[in-house]
Parts: C-alpha cells; structure tokens; sequence
C-alpha cells in the first residue's frame, strides 16, 4: 500500500513537468527576443528543450530552466529586488521550476510572490529576457540555470516581506537597477 502514494506522485509530477516543458516551448517559439544576443539564447533554451525532457527538472544536473520576475511597483517607476544568499548580489525575484508548476508564467509568478510577500501580482504573460548563468545551486554541484524573465506589477499600496530565500529585498529606480539585472534596459 505504501508505493501507491509514491506510484502517485511520481505520475503527478511526470504530468506537470510535461506540461511546463510543453509550455515552455510554446512560449519560447512564439517569443521575439528584442535582439540577436537574444534571440541566440532563446534557440539555444529551445535546443535544450528539444534534447533534455527533463530540462524543467531541478534534477536535472547539466542545466535547467527557471523562471523569474522583476517585480515593479504600482507607479511602473521601481523594481523589487533580493539579496540572493546564494548569488551574493541583488537581483529579480525567482526560482526553481517547482513539481506543482504547469506553466513558465505561473512559475515566474509563485516564486515572486513567495519571495516578495506580495499578494495581487499580475504577471506579463510574455518574458522580457533569458539568461543562461552557471552556479551551484541547491543540487549542490555546478550546473546552469536557464532563466527565463518576466515583469510583474505590483498592486497600489503594496508591502514587501522577507522570505527565508533572501538576505533583504529593496525597492529600485529602474534607472539605477545593479548590472546583474541587465533585463532591466529592456523595460525601455
């Protein structure tokens, strides 16, 4: 009787990463990256996934696909960054393709709220930029992360909360966003 729970969650999370796999693929083919450096990393995710079921899988060693937002206030004027413990510099908020996941978008829009601890965050439903970066993440081996970003907006009024993922979180000028938020410049 025991294995019928694991049978279970193993099915349920073979079904939804199919499903963010197949969403990421939709979203990245229809996406028009707003430069040829751009649009160079988008063919190279969508080879990825073409070659790697497992590419929205945290487990998947070599490199896998994560979503973030850059979180804007109200006024469209600032951004919500973290201090990354792990980064060790401020960038958007983020994370982890998680089991529950069906969608890039929906991913891009938990971890941000997690991380922000703001309710009411409404996600652009197409991303902005993508990244490939190397680091060691919570496997604790090296591999990449291939980040795909979105913008979120902030309802009126909203207050930000520290989660345990971060050392501080900070409202930006998207004139003075760091250099590792270099997404930023497309927001225009």
């Amino acid at each position: 009787m025991t294995s019928e729970p694991t049978l279970a969650a193993t099915t349920r999370a073979a079904v939804t990463t199919a499903a963010v796999h197949a969403d990421a693929r939709a979203v990245l083919d229809r996406w028009r990256a707003g430069s040829r450096e751009l649009d160079s990393v988008r063919q190279a995710l969508l080879s990825y996934l073409d070659a790697r079921p497992d590419a929205c899988s945290r487990s998947c060693a070599p490199g896998h696909l994560t979503a973030s937002a850059l979180v804007l206030d109200a006024a469209g004027e600032r951004a919500l960054l973290t201090l990354h413990p792990r980064v060790g510099a401020w960038i958007q908020l983020g994370g982890h393709i998680e089991p529950g996941d069906t969608t890039l978008a929906g991913a891009a829009l938990r971890e941000a709220t997690e991380e922000s601890g703001i309710a009411g965050l409404v996600l652009d439903p197409d991303p902005v930029h993508v990244e490939v970066h190397a680091l060691t993440c919570s496997l604790g081996v090296p591999t990449r992360h291939l980040d795909v970003r979105f913008v979120a907006h902030a309802p009126a009024g909203a207050v930000e909360a520290i989660s345990e993922e971060s050392l501080d979180l900070r409202w930006w000028p998207l004139a003075e966003l760091p250099d590792e938020v270099a997404f930023g410049r497309a927001l225009g």
